[in-house]
């Protein structure tokens, strides 16, 4: 087995905010989001292989290796750019799945990223992103890298420079369904689009927060401890909640006090994903 010849991170992202406006022909709903990252994500590392095969080296409890984001972006871009090597790859998961802060979209993109690299494609952030946007909505923002105001699905990206505050995020033990909560009858989906650029501040509800609450106590517990610290905010359909503080100090504090009970951790919020400050490194 190779050791691997580059190291990436995959970073976390949050959603400032997220409204839906309705639902589309296709099922998919129409939503604004903002996304900013994280400067705390999984990790990846490359080595190629001259055989063509994907082999990801590390299992990921419940998700079969062909069935992993990881795999399909590597063989997505395999297949379209017709390259004839193969990589080896291995995965230091962090991010909780099914926790609304992008495990699984940031290691998808950071696939692509890293393989671009190592296979010296030269494909340009328009194609990798168009590529990415068939694994997964989410894809895009993370192989751009900059903190983005979405639309469509999430694809429809604008750069954006919200405030970098820290970051405390509650990973409470529970992996919600997208699928099950964008179904939900009683979901809103009839927010007025925004109009306004920047976004207004007083815009930052999620209008999956009250179904996820509903469906989940576990959420909803979370919400409630963090929410007699500052504004508790859902990140996507979650499960993970967050609240910005004005410093690392304060930020850790308040984590002291509820991790005795909540799994968390505290982060910096990037405008820049760690991942993009680290390939112009290279």
């Amino acid at each position: 087995m190779n050791t691997p010849q580059l190291v990436l991170p995959a970073p976390a992202k949050l959603n400032l905010m997220l409204h839906i406006l309705g639902r589309r022909p296709d099922g998919y709903h129409e939503l604004q989001t903002i996304f900013q990252f994280l400067d705390h994500g999984d990790e990846l590392g490359f080595a190629i292989r001259e055989d063509g095969e994907i082999c990801l080296q590390t299992d990921v409890p419940g998700v079969p290796h062909d069935s992993n984001l990881i795999v399909k972006a590597a063989r997505a871009l395999q297949k379209q750019s017709g390259c004839k090597l193969g990589m080896d790859i291995w995965l230091e998961k962090r991010l909780p799945m099914g926790g609304g802060i992008g495990g699984g979209s940031s290691d998808a993109a950071t696939t692509l990223l890293g393989l671009n690299h190592l296979w010296n494609l030269g494909w340009d952030e328009d194609r990798l992103a168009a590529l990415g946007l068939t694994l997964g909505a989410d894809v895009p923002v993370f192989v751009r890298g900059h903190a983005a105001f979405a639309e469509g699905v999430g694809e429809i990206l604008t750069p954006v420079n919200p405030e970098e505050p820290w970051y405390l995020v509650l990973v409470p033990q529970v992996a919600v369904s997208t699928a099950e909560i964008f179904s939900d009858p009683l979901l809103t989906r009839d927010s007025p689009p925004i109009k306004v650029r920047p976004v207004p501040k007083g815009n930052s509800r999620n209008d999956c927060k009250a179904v996820v609450e509903r469906r989940y106590p576990e959420v909803r517990n979370a919400l409630n401890l963090l929410g007699n610290f500052t504004e508790a905010k859902l990140t996507g359909t979650g499960s993970c909640v967050f609240g910005a503080f004005p410093n690392k100090a304060e930020a850790d504090k308040v984590s002291a006090l509820l991790t005795e009970t909540l799994t968390g951790f505290v982060a910096k919020g990037s405008n820049i994903s760690m991942l993009h400050r680290k390939l112009q490194d290279l």
